[in-house]
């Protein structure tokens, strides 16, 4: 202890960790939500997360909570990359008492279903279309007029905004593709993540003149429905970050 420090002068708070987890399925964005089985926003639909224990770090809570309120293998939530977004403090975003929320976010391919675990308030665990969860009032079972539990729609929003300036300056696109993929499928990521419609040139040419970013299969081609010949294939390069970036259409890339 050191000396002359008195820790009941301050008041204590709570610390808690709170998830925006996104993936794509069907061509859709998506964000994992959890039903909170227990008072405070009991039935309302949340962000996984919860308390920090004493001796844990947040990441390690963030991945605990996880797995217990989602039923996710341990693999796959050790697995995840988790970034740290950032830390929302305001003095009433619980009714409980002064909690200040560390958040994470992470953007990944192919997670499985996700089932409530046996720990944690989760009495439910689903997939649901960003559009939806960020809606007013979600139909996700919720009574009229409400919304994610806590000051969750607030971290969304800004988990969004991050993921999307993710792939503007990542490769992290192409992880969402097949191994071998067309330019069009890695067209398709970027317009599902940020809602907006891309110039298919403008797009392949930036895509290509960006080092590292992909590489051709030497003569693999995939018909893609269309009337013209088979699209070519390609495969993610060596590179991790994009330089130059790959802007959004308000910031550089043409619709």
């Amino acid at each position: 202890m050191t000396a002359g420090y008195d820790p009941h002068a301050f008041e204590p708070f709570a610390v808690t960790v709170d998830l925006a987890v996104f993936t794509v399925r069907a061509g859709a964005l998506h964000v994992l939500l959890i039903r909170r089985g227990q008072e405070p926003y009991a039935g309302a639909w949340a962000l996984p997360g919860g308390f920090v224990l004493p001796r844990e770090s947040a990441e390690t809570a963030a991945r605990r909570e996880l797995a217990e309120e989602t039923g996710l293998a341990p693999g796959v939530v050790a697995a995840l990359h988790l970034e740290q977004l950032r830390t929302y403090s305001d003095p009433d975003r619980d009714p409980r008492m002064r909690v200040v929320s560390v958040a994470f976010t992470a953007l990944v391919p192919d997670m499985p279903e996700p089932a409530a675990g046996g720990g944690g308030d989760a009495d439910r665990a689903r997939w649901v279309p960003l559009a939806e969860a960020a809606a007013p009032a979600p139909a996700l079972d919720l009574a009229a007029g409400s919304g994610l539990a806590f000051d969750h729609a607030v971290i969304l929003a800004d988990a969004r905004e991050r993921v999307g300036s993710k792939l503007e300056y990542t490769c992290l696109a192409s992880a969402f593709c097949p191994p071998e993929f067309t330019l069009g499928e890695l067209q398709a990521v970027y317009e599902t993540v940020w809602d907006t419609a891309l110039d298919r040139p403008n797009f392949r040419r930036k895509v290509l003149a960006t080092p590292g970013f992909v590489e051709a299969v030497p003569g693999a081609a995939r018909l893609t429905g269309g009337r013209g010949k088979p699209a070519a294939l390609y495969r993610p390069g060596p590179a991790t970050t994009l330089h130059p970036p790959l802007l959004r259409p308000s910031e550089g890339l043409t619709r």
